[in-house]
């Protein structure tokens, strides 16, 4: 098989068992694709939180960069596949604009598998800046007080972010996903006047 097909048969988040089914092959030969795909740069490989190994193939792996998903899919037990292609060059990308990122997209499982990224904010001057630019500071704000409940050894949040963002007595409730509302989150809501989209259920990967 063509390495250009190949990777058009299994681009995405692959695992052994799902490269096995994708192309109807057995063990040793998935493995040998993995591996003729790893030596041309095609394939990054993570470790879920059970020890199996995560595949991240496509063909913009070879030209370097980091996209929003990269850093995601590095710090989260969450793991996304995604079709981007957008990857940021000559720059670092930041833990503080990949979760503004996250939020922005409205996506259910970007947003879940952010909750990760709070354990590791340094700036929370950037990140106030970002969340005000795009009128997330309440959603944020809100994910940050979920990340406490289901994270450990989350950095406590910057006072002054706080008392700008925390919303006044006359503002209205809004939606991070419409129509969503959480029934365990009730305490985070009232004090952001943000519904938020899980139940403690939809976070279990966090307490493994």
């Amino acid at each position: 098989m063509k390495t250009s097909d190949l990777i058009n048969s299994i681009k995405g988040v692959q695992t052994l068992k799902s490269i096995k089914s994708k192309l109807d092959i057995d063990t040793k030969k998935a493995v040998y694709f993995i591996s003729r795909l790893r030596k041309k740069g095609y394939v990054k490989t993570k470790h879920d939180s059970d020890n199996k190994r995560i595949y991240y193939i496509s063909s913009e792996n070879v030209l370097g960069g980091t996209s929003y998903v990269d850093i995601i899919n590095k710090y989260s037990p969450i793991k996304l596949s995604s079709a981007e292609i957008y990857k940021i060059y000559g720059r670092e990308v930041s833990i503080e604009e990949t979760i503004v990122y996250a939020v922005k997209t409205r996506k259910l499982r970007y947003i879940m598998a952010s909750l990760a990224l709070f354990k590791r904010i340094s700036n929370w001057d950037e990140l106030f800046r970002l969340a005000k630019q795009n009128n997330l500071l309440r959603e944020v704000g809100a994910l940050y007080d979920l990340s406490i409940k289901v994270i450990r050894k989350i950095r406590r949040m910057d006072k002054k972010f706080r008392y700008h963002a925390l919303p006044g007595a006359d503002e209205p409730y809004k939606y991070i996903m419409p129509n969503l509302r959480s029934g365990d989150y009730k305490d985070i809501e009232k004090i952001w006047k943000i519904y938020i989209p899980f139940n403690s259920a939809d976070l279990v990967d966090y307490s493994r």
